[in-house]
Parts: C-alpha cells; sequence; structure tokens
C-alpha cells in the first residue's frame, strides 16, 4: 500500500490554512469531476485522491493523525489495528459478511487503501455514509451589442445541452457577471447542483463610447453653422435629432444631451447622458471668390 502524500495531491503546503485547503480541493475537484471526464480512469483516480485528500486534511482530528505518522504510516497502521481490535470487542450491531451493512463504496471507486489503513472504512462522513458533493460551476459567455444593452430583453442560452431563458436588465456592464443558481453541473451521492456564471461581453459601437450608463459620441460641424450658429443632426441610440448651435461655437465645444445615455442598471426610470463633442470642419477647395471673402474678413 503506497504512501499518498494528502498535500502534494492538493499541491498545497504542509502549512495550509482550511481555507486553502478548501480552495485548493474545489478548484481541482470540478476539474476531474467524473461528470466532465466520462470513461477517464487517471482523472476518475485523481478524483478519489483528491477526496480523501480533502476528507483528511479538512478534519483537524484526522489531519492532526495523518501529520504525525506520515510517511512512517505503517508503524501508525499497527496502533491503529489495536484500537480498532478493541473497539471491535465491544458490543457491534448490523453485521453482514464481516462488513458493516451501511459501508457503500464512493461514486467512481473505492477510498484507497492507504485511506483504508490509516483511517478505517468509517472515517467517512456521517459515520459510514457516503459524503455529498456540490456540482460543478459552469462558465458561459454571450455577446450583447449595445442596442441590446439599451433595454431589458428576454434571451435563450443554450449550456450543456440545456436552454435557458433569461431576462437580461437593461445597462449591463460589459464584463459583468451574474449568477443563476442550481443551473450548474449535478451534485454527487445527492449532493446540491452547482451555479452558472455568464460573463458579458458588450461588442464596442462606431459611434459611441461608454463609461457607465453615459455615451460620449462626435458630431462633425461645418465652419459656416460654428460661426453664425443654427443646428446640427446627431445620432442617439433610439435615432437622430436635431440640437440648436451656439454662434461663434468653438472646436471641441461639448454639449450634453440629457437622459440619451443608457438605462441605468436595475434602477429604473433612471438613464445615462449622451455627451456631444463638436469637431468643426475647414472648408476645403475654395474657389476664387471664396478666397477672396476669407482674405477681407481677416483684413477687417
Amino acid at each position: 500500500m503506497a504512501f499518498i502524500d494528502y498535500y502534494q495531491v492538493l499541491g498545497v503546503d504542509k502549512k495550509a490554512s482550511e481555507k486553502d485547503i478548501k480552495n485548493a480541493y474545489r478548484k481541482l475537484a470540478r476539474k476531474y469531476h467524473p461528470d466532465l471526464n466520462p470513461n477517464n480512469a487517471e482523472a476518475n483516480k485523481k478524483f478519489q485522491q483528491l477526496n480523501e485528500a480533502n476528507e483528511v486534511l479538512s478534519d483537524p482530528e484526522k489531519r492532526k493523525k495523518y501529520d504525525k505518522y506520515g510517511e512512517n504510516w505503517e508503524r501508525g497502521e499497527e496502533y491503529e489495528k489495536y484500537t480498532r481490535q478493541q473497539q471491535q470487542s465491544r458490543p457491534q450491531g448490523n453485521y453482514a459478511g464481516g462488513q458493516t451493512s451501511g459501508f457503500e463504496d464512493f461514486e467512481g471507486g473505492g477510498f484507497s487503501d492507504f485511506f483504508q489503513s490509516m483511517f478505517g472504512q468509517g472515517a467517512r462522513s456521517g459515520g459510514g455514509r457516503q459524503a455529498k458533493y456540490r456540482g460543478q460551476d459552469y462558465n458561459a459567455e454571450l455577446q450583447l451589442d449595445l442596442k441590446e444593452v439599451a433595454e431589458s430583453h428576454k434571451q435563450t442560452l443554450t449550456v450543456n445541452g440545456k436552454n435557458i431563458r433569461m431576462t437580461i436588465p437593461a445597462g449591463i456592464e460589459n464584463g459583468q457577471t451574474i449568477k443563476i443558481a442550481g443551473h450548474g453541473g449535478p451534485g454527487a451521492n445527492g449532493g446540491p447542483a452547482g451555479d452558472l456564471y455568464i460573463a458579458f461581453v458588450v461588442a464596442d459601437d462606431p459611434r459611441f463610447k461608454r463609461d457607465r450608463s453615459d455615451l460620449y459620441a462626435t458630431a462633425k460641424l461645418d465652419l459656416y453653422t460654428a460661426v453664425l450658429g443654427g443646428e446640427v443632426t446627431v445620432n442617439t441610440l433610439n435615432g437622430k435629432v436635431k440640437i440648436k448651435v451656439k454662434p461663434e461655437t468653438q472646436n471641441g465645444t461639448k454639449v450634453k444631451l440629457k437622459g440619451k445615455g443608457l438605462p441605468v442598471y436595475k434602477k429604473e426610470n433612471e438613464f445615462g447622458d449622451l455627451y456631444i463633442t463638436y469637431d468643426i470642419q475647414v472648408p476645403v477647395n475654395l474657389n476664387d471668390k471664396q478666397k477672396k471673402l476669407f482674405e477681407e474678413l481677416a483684413k477687417s
């Protein structure tokens, strides 16, 4: 029966905290879970070792015993054998063929000989009952454009062959993740299902730059309108609108269209603003008459 270094199995230091052990186990158990590695004997073996390691190192008493005997577990086995003999001399019930009837093999394979020799068949949680394991969390990605972000809408997402219909709230941010509880992988031995985490990727829009619920855009403005004033047509998410331009408007002037931005996430009837920056266009290809007019204007 080969010695199994449970710390090495979980990839943690011997001084690792309970939290470190828990986090390492969860990460690796998801990777090697039998549901994700069907017909993979090596992955099932690794999953078995991870569960053994977690059960021992997450239990202070078992961890103390494991740390005490370590590689010299053979000597520890003699002590444990003596202890078991003392326990067996006491009245016992529910025996069948020399085995306790409540003992069941762990899904995907029984515990290793090393584990059983160190901790006995009854060492599993629940006094011999199978431990329940939470299912793996699933991660998915959903692409949206800015127009879709502008209003709440329903969308169907297919994950692991299952169609999940969900409502996407208006104003969702690029990179934002939401959780749908219970839509991850199935649990083991009656454990709860994992969760589904959906990350949203909002595509860049050629017309607008986004900052939370505010939008920014540039509008070209001809020199004559900038000097004399007038109107200019600009794009918004809901179509085109005309805005007034004050006389003698300078290049780079910024105006705000209140409430023309995106909805504020999960705040009903609240909207960001749309900021328009004017880009004044200098006229080109002037004829002689036009050039003369500019020269006269310059002299004045």
